[in-house]
């Protein structure tokens, strides 16, 4: 796909004239390596609560649209996407959050939130879902329903933009024929310029996650397996014009922004059968940089470190000090052999705290060792250097115009539009952060002993080339996506054939006792299956029914 160039600007603005060439040339001779992307269920509280759970950020400027910015975050990983009756709902006591600071501060100046309200219509009546296939937002037969609301800070309070319905889960291929169809229909222009689209999406995190297995076995025997594949996300997605986002409404003098997303949530007042919002919301997750809590941080730091403000993190020993020498490095260099690069691990700083620049500031006075004008804040003309505090956070140079052939490894490949340089869907940000680790960015070459990285280079499902760009969710489960074929009939534990029980209804549903053309219902035969087959027929008996069951009630 072409992509258009984008005007530039001059002073800091002009990074592709000077620092773009500086660090391209710190870069030459990087080639082609390894492969991935970030972070889910990542500490012990947020992992008990997934629906509030921040999977993964990404900031890129579109390509397509190079006068915005796209932000996509996700929540609530790893869904498989049979898990019903309840599947996967956004949270109604939470507030889901994408933050932007435009001066270097760590503090919002920008804020992007969405609340949700669900409209439940199954009652007592039935336990599913949707009771006929849905082929649109308003179909009678979408029982369950969510609604959002999104609302803009800038500074102040929160001011409504709009309202819109969320599309739901992905239900399989019986019940969403066509979810391009809900996806588009679930798109919304946004005042002022830009869209939004809430809802399912595949989830477009790929990676070998056996990482955690001694770092894929202790000998890269455990790589090539893309983990999520077949898994689902609840996404977010919203596009605005850059002149929204960056200092003074001016992307050519201040370009640079810094990106994180967090939810907030009441506490649950827990009583038998109900859970009651009480008090005000806490943040109870936060996610920038992809795996910073996940790999860098160690156990006992994760759960605070999610409730943490960006504008607190270089004021707290305890983070710091796992960036300066991070535990992944040291491990690298026990199982691989790969020599850990000297500390404290500026560097690092850098990519993680300050931003890449010349002048970036670090922690310790010295000279920042990555010498090239990226991604900091300080590259923007109206930043205050006294008022400029480091934090983990996801910074874009919006002043990069899209490659038009992106490489995987971003920055790292030569790519400058890539992360750590914002976050694009293709980014491989396993292998780009691996590298990064063991002193790839600023050797200014790839560690050769890391260079096949985990084997997944590309996610497992092409992503689209306009907005939302995220991918239709999956209606598969991972054994299916995997090449396993789903069995047509059940078997016993005493082994043998199966007997179905013949379809009298007319209705795509059916119900638990019947099978049907769309959805078919075995029972496996043996002393089980006989048991299983009686008790169906003595409950219709009893219940004076005829074969053909009424359709639930709508």
């Amino acid at each position: 796909m072409s992509r258009p160039s984008r005007p530039r600007g001059h002073g800091p603005a002009a990074f592709a004239a000077t620092g773009a060439v500086v660090l391209a040339a710190l870069l030459a001779g990087v080639g082609a390596g390894p492969a991935t992307a970030s972070s889910h269920r990542e500490a012990p509280l947020i992992a008990a609560d997934p629906a509030v759970d921040n999977t993964d950020v990404y900031a890129f400027v579109s390509p397509d649209k190079p006068d915005t910015v796209t932000f996509v975050a996700d929540w609530f990983g790893l869904q498989e996407p049979n898990g019903g009756p309840t599947f996967y709902p956004w949270a109604t006591d939470a507030n889901y959050d994408i933050n932007i600071d435009t001066d270097g501060n760590a503090k919002p100046d920008v804020g992007y939130r969405l609340t949700f309200r669900t409209e439940d219509r199954r009652g007592n009546d039935t336990f599913l879902y949707n009771n006929g296939p849905v082929t649109s937002l308003d179909d009678e037969n979408l029982l369950f329903r969510q609604y959002y609301t999104l609302s803009v800070s800038k500074g102040g309070g929160w001011t409504k933009l709009l309202e819109g319905q969320v599309a739901p889960s992905q239900l399989g291929a019986a019940s969403i024929p066509d979810y391009a169809t809900l996806r588009d229909q679930a798109i919304k222009d946004v005042p002022g310029g830009g869209q939004v689209y809430v809802g399912s999406a595949e989830d477009p995190f790929f990676a070998d996650l056996r990482v955690f297995d001694l770092l894929y076995g202790g000998d890269l025997s455990e790589v090539g397996q893309d983990t999520l594949a077949g898994t689902n996300v609840n996404t977010w997605a919203l596009q605005v014009p850059l002149s929204e986002v960056t200092a003074g409404g001016d992307p050519q003098r201040n370009p640079v922004i810094g990106v994180w997303s967090d939810t907030e949530r009441r506490s649950l007042q827990l009583s038998p059968g109900t859970a009651t919002a009480v008090g005000e919301p806490v943040q109870v997750s936060r996610l920038g940089n992809p795996l910073v809590n996940e790999v860098v941080l160690p156990a006992g730091l994760k759960d605070a470190f999610n409730g943490l403000a960006p504008a607190k993190d270089a004021t707290i020993p305890d983070v710091v000090k796992w960036v300066t020498d991070p535990e992944l490095a040291r491990l690298l260099e026990g199982i691989y052999g790969v020599p850990a690069p000297a500390t404290p691990r500026n560097d690092l700083v850098e990519i993680f705290l300050t931003g890449i620049a010349k002048n970036a500031p670090t922690l310790d006075g010295t000279q920042a060792p990555i010498q090239a004008d990226l991604n900091s804040h300080v590259l923007n003309a109206d930043t205050d250097p006294k008022q400029f505090q480091p934090s983990e956070m996801l910074r874009l140079n919006t002043s990069i115009a899209p490659a038009s052939d992106p490489n995987r490894l971003g920055v790292l490949g030569g790519d400058l539009q890539g992360f750590p340089n914002g976050r694009r869907l293709t980014d491989d940000v396993i292998d780009i952060e691996v590298q990064a680790v063991a002193g790839a960015a600023q050797a200014g070459k790839l560690v050769d002993a890391l260079a096949a990285g985990d084997g997944v280079d590309a996610n497992d499902v092409t992503f689209l080339d306009e907005f939302p760009y995220v991918a239709l969710p999956g209606n598969e489960t991972r054994a299916v996506a995997a090449g396993a074929q789903p069995s047509a009939t059940g078997s016993s534990d005493t082994g043998g054939g199966a007997a179905s029980v013949p379809a009298e209804s007319d209705s795509w549903i059916g119900n638990a006792a019947f099978s049907s053309p769309m959805m078919p219902i075995a029972l496996g035969a043996g002393i089980g299956g006989a048991l299983l087959a009686s008790v169906v027929l003595l409950a219709v008996r009893r219940r004076g029914r005829s074969a053909r069951p009424p359709a639930p009630p709508r």
